[in-house]
């Protein structure tokens, strides 16, 4: 009903405005005082009399001049009488074609319209059809310029948490590869490598992710994100001492309030109780409260605290891995509103237009 009542509504309105927008009215304008304007009309014709009086004018030039007034005073008196008979048969006619319109409007929309469907799913919508094209052809274009320049580190760094988000993580482990080796490796690079290996192995972490996730906390001891995933590791190898160590160092470093607490105590319970604590089937969900929390701690850090555009990238990346596409596209508008000059944040604009979210300034 509250659908009928506001098409009922629009209906009217647009009719009322096309009904009344042929019709010949003066808008804003001062009223004219007609005795005042056929005064002046009369001393303009008094001044002709006396110029002609006054051998100023011949003869041929007053009349001229008679005439010209004359057309004057028809020209206004025109103005002032206001619409003619045929404009109103005119907005008869409009009048009759608004009805007619409406009544075939809302007629054919009782009978064909669906008011109460439910929305097309975004996937299904034409306009995200193309969008995901344009996005296919810029990672079929980045992969042609990689092929031709190899060196471009700029690619790489864009392609890799697209491969990630994708699921092609075996693609999302050789492109961070590349990134490693073309710029100057930190604790993050090494741990998004792990996380790609780890991910491509089903959970198991190879001997290289392994090196990976050490080098990383060696480098960064507070990296949460490495800590977790090392410990889960460890704890899916049954290597169940150096996990409880990996847990219960996460664990200190924790205030209290932490969305992943709860996973790092559970894999910490794991550990003590060599597997036994809980079935080996919560053992292998821990990887995936991890990543959650991780996240979850990161989000925080940065609403409360603020960070690098470093950072803000890295958890939009985080969001879109996890397939949080709302989260991650507002997580980027809190960035804009902290890096608003489009400058500072290419790297970022570049991954959230690869994603399909919508970039732009802060908002």
């Amino acid at each position: 009903m509250l659908f009928w009542s506001i098409a009922i509504g629009l209906t009217a309105i647009v009719c009322a405005t096309l009904y009344y927008a042929p019709a010949r009215q003066r808008v804003n304008a001062a009223d004219t005082d007609s005795s005042a304007t056929e005064a002046h009309f009369r001393q303009l014709l008094e001044g002709i009399a006396a110029e002609r009086a006054n051998g100023r004018l011949s003869e041929s030039e007053a009349d001229a001049a008679k005439a010209e007034l004359a057309r004057e005073v028809l020209r206004h008196r025109s103005e002032q009488t206001g619409p003619e008979p045929g404009t109103r048969l005119s907005s008869a006619w409009v009048l009759s074609g608004c009805v007619v319109t409406a009544a075939l409007g809302l007629g054919l929309y009782a009978l064909l319209g669906q008011p109460g469907a439910p929305d097309t799913p975004l996937a299904a919508r034409p306009q995200v059809a193309e969008q995901q094209v344009d996005i296919d052809s810029a990672i079929s274009q980045i992969e042609a310029r990689l092929a031709e320049v190899p060196e471009d580190v700029r690619g790489w760094q864009v392609l890799a948490p697209v491969y990630m988000q994708r699921g092609w993580f075996d693609d999302a482990a050789n492109a961070y590869r590349q990134v490693l080796q073309l710029s100057e490796p930190d604790a993050e690079m090494r741990t998004d490598l792990a996380e790609a290996i780890i991910l491509a192995n089903d959970g198991n972490a190879s001997d290289e992710a392994m090196t990976l996730l050490a080098d990383a906390i060696a480098e960064d001891a507070d990296n949460v994100r490495a800590r977790f995933y090392l410990a889960g590791a460890l704890l899916r190898r049954q290597d169940y001492d150096n996990a409880k160590a990996e847990w219960q160092a996460l664990i200190e470093r924790a205030e209290g309030d932490e969305p992943w607490l709860a996973a790092a105590r559970e894999g910490l319970a794991v550990a003590e109780s060599g597997g036994e604590a809980v079935p080996q089937t919560s053992q292998d969900t821990v990887t995936q409260e991890q990543i959650a929390g991780m996240v979850s701690g990161l989000a925080e850090r940065l609403e409360e605290q603020g960070g690098t555009i470093d950072d803000w990238t890295r958890l939009v990346r985080s969001y879109l891995v996890l397939g949080n596409t709302d989260e991650a596209q507002e997580a980027y508008q809190q960035a804009t509103r902290a890096y608003p000059e489009p400058q500072a944040r290419q790297e970022l604009d570049a991954l959230i237009e690869d994603a399909g979210l919508s970039v732009g300034g802060a908002q």
